[in-house]
């Protein structure tokens, strides 16, 4: 009978891949559930989970699977405390608007406390001139009450304009510090561009008004070698220069983004041939030399990428048309190679 230790040595490969595919799989469902749970800060947890992903696919050892276990359970562990931050932060905002909001109550009930006094008092004097025979002194008391009256209301309608006024610049202040939140929760924090939870809705939208456009994704090549050759920080630079050069090549209508990692999207709202012509314009502007900072000098590295295209077309889901892109992009980086 063989022995359990033998079956696993015998299988130790296939069973080390098993766990390599579970595990895979497994971060890439923290990846997707950090962006649901909080989609500001889940982008960032997602795109390092993607880039261990990355790593793990292209070389599998038991010593990288090890480094990659600490790194993602340092992320997930950031992820929840930055989380946890980014939802106290909002509860305090969201109660500083309620402060506001009853203050403002607060102030006009006082108000109209103060001013109802007043009011009785004119209504007292109204009551009293009944008693009053001299018509001199009736008059006399009714221009005073007028004139007094019309200060009040004066008063009470400045008292007013004030109040609003001040509430209209509280709640202004507080829907800019919402517009800059809602911009950051759409944005990649390293370069700048939409990130994949922005993109997607973007897509989402023009599927909905079912209006021609197309999709780029790009991924670039040998990028891990800049990584391991040059290190993070340069790695993060190439990035940052490369995304600004690529936002440059299309349209402010046109939505660029990061898709995690060093893979790229761009959402034209034209047709196959028009994303045909953009993906020429992009080899021929955006690829090239790029000069890094490595240590305390300075590196070129030739940047390209493989690029897919797909248009959509009615019946398309966000789904099938990535796929479609992303088997096109796949299919552009083989023939690269093949070439090299």
């Amino acid at each position: 009978m063989i022995s359990i230790k033998k079956l696993i040595e015998r299988n130790a490969e296939e069973l080390f891949r098993a766990a390599l595919n579970a595990y895979l799989s497994a971060l890439n469902v923290m990846g997707q559930s950090g962006v649901e749970a909080c989609p500001s800060l889940g982008s960032t947890l997602q795109q390092n989970l993607l880039r261990l992903q990355a790593a793990l696919s292209a070389e599998a050892t038991p010593v990288l699977l090890e480094e990659t276990g600490k790194e993602a359970e340092a992320d997930i562990r950031q992820w929840g405390s930055d989380a946890a931050g980014y939802f106290k932060q909002r509860a305090g905002e969201v109660k500083e608007l309620m402060v506001i909001l009853a203050r403002t109550a607060e102030l006009t009930g006082e108000r109209d406390q103060r001013y109802s006094r007043q009011f009785h008092e004119f209504t007292g004097r109204l009551e009293a001139m009944a008693d009053l025979h001299d018509l001199v002194l009736i008059r006399d008391s009714l221009v005073k009450s007028a004139i007094d009256l019309r200060h009040c209301a004066e008063a009470m309608a400045e008292e007013s304009q004030k109040s609003l006024d001040q509430l209209r610049q509280d709640v202004s202040v507080y829907q800019a510090r919402l517009d800059d939140a809602e911009r950051l929760a759409g944005q990649d924090p390293l370069t700048g561009l939409d990130n994949r939870r922005r993109v997607e809705a973007s897509i989402e939208y023009r599927i909905g008004q079912r209006k021609p456009f197309s999709i780029l994704m790009l991924d670039l090549n040998e990028f891990k070698k800049v990584n391991d050759t040059c290190g993070h920080l340069a790695a993060d630079e190439l990035l940052k220069q490369f995304s600004t050069e690529l936002k440059s090549g299309f349209r402010a209508t046109d939505v660029v983004g990061r898709w995690g990692g060093d893979e790229f999207i761009v959402v034209l709202d034209a047709g196959r041939q028009a994303a045909d012509a953009h993906t020429q314009r992009i080899s021929r502007w955006v690829f090239g030399d790029y000069t890094i900072r490595v240590g305390d000098g300075s590196r070129k590295v030739p940047v390209s990428a493989a690029i897919g295209a797909a248009e959509w077309q009615p019946g398309d889901s966000l789904r099938s048309l990535l796929d479609r892109a992303d088997a096109a992009m796949y299919q552009d980086k083989r023939t690269v190679a093949k070439r090299a």
